[in-house]
């Protein structure tokens, strides 16, 4: 029963935190038993057994439960399986939504190599316009997980297609995630490039699309300052912040150190 499998994945995370923490042959436990439950269920023929395995893998993925090993050799193949481009619609949607979730928490090799490719493949995923979609709303996530020189490399020439998409919502998405993408480019990359760019959605035909480019403008202007000077930064949860400047901190060092939350990406 569906209902069973379901429940089943749910008390997956809790086992295997409790074998972390009070057995010493976690590792194995998990590797034999756990793990290929996990993988397994994110095939399974129930999307909301899907959903619940999916669930329980970014869970495992956030308290680092799952060795590099088994992500690279179990995790991503199944994930490349399902967002091929003979796969199943409604499994492909679900794949690239994992795997943008994903990203963020691998490390930055296992992400170029083995993921980095297909999400290129899927920014330009002309059956299904729901692909696209999680492409460009994830696309600052993708770009600081991979770091400046596959962003510049590999991901700015995608980003220039999903900005000019037919379908507005695509492009909105884009404009929303700008500061993230600028923040991981180059200054010259975000002055030649990315300005041309961000002038085409405050100048684009939907209104949507202009209103969320200007929400965006003064973000997006942050990122040429000078992070040492202006004391702009980006947390590590996307949030742009600001630094009070080291010479106040300094006189007032009986003061708090506040830092101001500008928006969050």
């Amino acid at each position: 029963e569906p209902t069973v499998r379901t429940e089943l994945m749910e008390q997956i995370p809790p086992i295997a935190i409790f074998l972390q923490e009070t057995r010493p042959n976690f590792p194995t436990a998990f590797f034999e038993y756990l793990m290929p439950i996990v993988v397994r269920y994110l095939t399974d023929v129930n999307n909301q057994v899907r959903k619940a395995g999916q669930e329980a893998l970014l869970i495992l993925l956030e308290q680092d439960l799952v060795a590099q090993s088994d992500i690279e050799n179990k995790v991503c193949p199944i994930l490349l399986e399902l967002s091929a481009p003979d796969s199943d619609d409604e499994y492909k949607v679900e794949a690239v939504n994992i795997i943008c979730k994903m990203a963020s928490m691998l490390s930055r090799t296992t992400v170029e190599h083995l993921l980095l490719p297909r999400f290129c493949e899927l920014c330009s995923d002309g059956k299904l316009f729901q692909v696209r979609k999680i492409c460009a709303a994830n696309f600052g996530d993708i770009c600081n997980a991979v770091g400046q020189e596959a962003t510049e490399r590999l991901l700015i020439p995608k980003f220039f297609e999903l900005c000019s998409d037919s379908v507005w919502g695509m492009r909105k998405a884009c404009a929303e995630c700008f500061m993230a993408v600028s923040y991981t480019t180059s200054p010259e990359v975000r002055r030649s490039k990315l300005s041309p760019l961000f002038i085409s959605l405050i100048s684009d035909t939907c209104r949507w699309v202009r209103q969320a480019a200007f929400q965006s403008l003064g973000p997006f202007i942050s990122t040429f300052a000078n992070p040492s000077s202006a004391g702009l930064y980006i947390r590590e949860d996307g949030t742009l912040s600001i630094r009070p400047p080291t010479q106040d901190v300094n006189s007032n060092s009986c003061q708090p150190s506040n830092s101001i939350t500008l928006m969050s990406s």
